[in-house]
């Protein structure tokens, strides 16, 4: 009979395959692990609200009226005070550095034009190198002042305090007073292009050379493994560094995103971050199997993070703890910083060293773990 033995084949093969699948099990745990990192990663990242939002007070003259809105402000659970100052010379270095999202600067005759009626002096300063969350945060502190003038107005009766309740806060957005959205992605994508050359393609490449069985004829060479690994990397660096050239000019001719800092320090930046993915490529080549499950790990550990977890589209204060920590060990959320703060706000090395020595570190360990992981690997 043939069509029982047609049956019959066609369900030995897929035994077959079933058990050639259960046998793999790198492959089979990341088959099972991706659409639930997916599912977990895209639910608590995209996120439209914004909390943890770093407030700078500027207040010359302090006084009850100054006092009360200012714990007003940390009243609520979205502001958090991070930084006071006598003036507003105090504020600049703390919005380049990126240590403070808003400053609430008061004028020294805020209680006095508060007490005669008259439009009291506020100023509202506002980091909006990400447009959506600058206006968003804007829209917070906003909503503050005006509850908070709302309870004064309640109050003047029965204190019998004199004039209507009148604020005049002036809105200030620094960096991107234009909101253009460009300004946010376009150096956003630069990190996602680099770690697209460097570190995926970098890992594919390396687990290629293993399965074709040509990685084995290197190793019995006169070569080192880090001479192999630097040979193997150098010219996806060489690529990275012509992405980084051709990026910025897209960015300047088509899309006039503003260049405010050192062409040298971003070029220089550039390249640390590209070494740090190249890095990382080697060491999820040095680490798995085959050619499928480095392209995966490697899309797990690389694309995602980079797109969720380090600040290129979602802020990282909005979310999870647990997440929050996690996004300290992904290169790109000090690499977008750095991009940001070169292009937009015109930051130098003194406001950056920080994320360029975390940088700098996460190099080191990424290329001793990748050598010392290469070479039992593949020896």
């Amino acid at each position: 009979m043939p069509q029982p033995t047609r049956r019959h084949a066609l369900g030995a093969f897929v035994v077959k395959e079933l058990r050639h699948i259960l046998r793999d099990r790198q492959t089979l745990t990341i088959l099972l692990l991706l659409p639930l990192a997916q599912v977990v990663l895209f639910g608590f990242a995209i996120r439209t609200d914004v909390n943890d939002i770093r407030l700078a007070v500027v207040d010359p003259a302090p006084d009850d009226a100054t006092r009360s809105l200012r714990d007003r402000f940390t009243g609520t659970d979205r502001f958090r005070v991070v930084a006071s100052a006598p003036s507003a010379e105090r504020l600049e270095p703390l919005f380049r550095r990126g240590e403070v999202d808003v400053a609430l600067v008061f004028a020294p005759g805020f209680s006095r034009a508060l007490a005669t009626g008259a439009a009291a002096p506020l100023q509202l300063i506002t980091d909006a190198s990400n447009p959506s969350t600058g206006s968003t945060m804007q829209t917070y502190a906003s909503a503050v002042i005006a509850a908070w003038q709302r309870e004064r107005v309640t109050r003047a009766p029965a204190s019998g305090a004199g004039g209507p309740v009148v604020i005049d806060p002036q809105v200030r957005m620094l960096f991107n007073p234009t909101l253009e959205s460009v300004n946010l992605f376009v150096p956003g994508l630069i990190a996602l292009v680099l770690t697209l050359v460097s570190a995926q393609m970098t890992a594919i490449s390396l687990s290629r050379e293993k399965e074709r069985g040509t990685m084995e004829i290197l190793l019995v060479s006169p070569l080192r493994p880090w001479q192999i690994i630097v040979g193997k990397v150098a010219p996806y660096l060489l690529l990275a560094f012509a992405n980084v050239l051709t990026a910025l000019a897209a960015a300047w001719l088509v899309f006039a995103v503003p260049f405010r800092g050192s062409l040298v320090l971003l070029l220089a930046s550039s390249t640390l971050y590209t070494l740090v993915g190249l890095a990382l490529g080697t060491l999820i080549a040095a680490r798995t199997g085959s050619q499928l499950t480095a392209m995966t790990a490697s899309m797990m550990g690389t694309m995602l993070p980079s797109t969720l977890l380090s600040g290129m589209i979602f802020p990282i204060a909005s979310l999870p703890l647990p997440l929050q920590l996690v996004s300290h060990v992904v290169p790109a959320r000090w690499f977008i910083v750095v991009v940001r703060g070169i292009m937009l706000k015109g930051a130098g090395l003194a406001h950056l060293w920080q994320e360029l020595a975390v940088l700098t570190l996460m190099l080191a360990v990424l290329m001793v773990a990748a050598i010392r992981s290469f070479k039992p690997r593949l020896a």
